[in-house]
């Protein structure tokens, strides 16, 4: 699906996402990903937090995809999040990235850790 288009002028963006992957910045992401607006990386999930960890002091707020549906961030980990000075918000994450771009576009300080909304068929 594609976002609504929005011009980011030196800004990275999520253009879309599908099955197994994210369209940031024009480009194709498989898997998850982690976008902030100056770099889009690839992200090995939950269990994965040190680039969660290292975006403290670069972002204000983290916005936390799920997937397709809204489910609950282990605690443990938002704790440590929160604790390293993030705001934490958890939603789907068609919603991570429509509120990433969004307040990416007022140009606050944001990021969005995005969880793939499905698999590829295959």
């Amino acid at each position: 699906m594609q976002l609504n288009e929005v011009n980011f002028p030196g800004a990275v963006p999520v253009d879309g996402y599908g099955p197994g992957f994210f369209r940031v910045g024009g480009q194709v992401m498989e898997g998850a990903v982690i976008v902030t607006a100056e770099r889009a990386q690839g992200w090995h999930g939950l269990d994965d937090d040190a680039p969660l960890m290292a975006l403290a002091g670069e972002v204000d707020v983290l916005f936390v995809g799920m997937g397709a549906e809204i489910a609950h961030l282990p605690s443990q980990l938002r704790a440590r999040l929160e604790e390293a000075g993030l705001g934490v918000e958890v939603m789907s994450s068609p919603a991570a990235a429509r509120s990433y771009n969004v307040l990416l576009s007022e140009g606050r300080r944001v990021a969005a850790a995005l969880l793939p909304v499905g698999t590829p068929a295959g």
